[in-house]
């Protein structure tokens, strides 16, 4: 007989993990920009920041539905696992098209702080 309760910690282990990852990749790029940035490397960074900022704020507004309480361990790890996975790429879907200018707003700032002088290609 299967054991779900190993079934969903083993999922939340995965899922922290991958939240754990998210973070750590931004933090190296953000890492990576500090002094020998290129415009693009910089605006890149931004970007990838501006989408975890929309994800997190998304996420935080979704703790605000009430759920069913009548699901397994196992069955709500998963549901969080795929809505987790969904909400990321409303994010990304939704920086990609513009974003909200936060990117814009952060690159123009560690523009002056990095000494990048120049705008990249198609963003005004």
């Amino acid at each position: 007989m299967i054991d779900y309760s190993d079934v969903a910690s083993m999922y939340g282990s995965t899922y922290a993990n991958a939240a754990n990852q998210t973070a750590n990749k931004l933090q190296n790029t953000l890492d990576g920009v500090k002094g020998t940035a290129s415009k693009d490397e910089l605006m890149d960074a931004c970007r990838q920041f501006e989408a975890y900022f929309v994800e997190q704020m998304f996420k935080s507004m979704m703790k605000t539905v009430p759920s069913e309480g009548n699901t397994s361990n196992y069955t709500s790890t998963m549901m969080d696992y795929y809505k987790d996975q969904m909400v990321q790429s409303m994010a990304e879907e939704s920086t990609a098209q513009g974003g909200f200018g936060l990117a814009q707003m952060l690159y123009e700032q560690m523009k002056r702080n990095y000494g990048v002088s120049e705008i990249p290609e198609g963003v005004e």
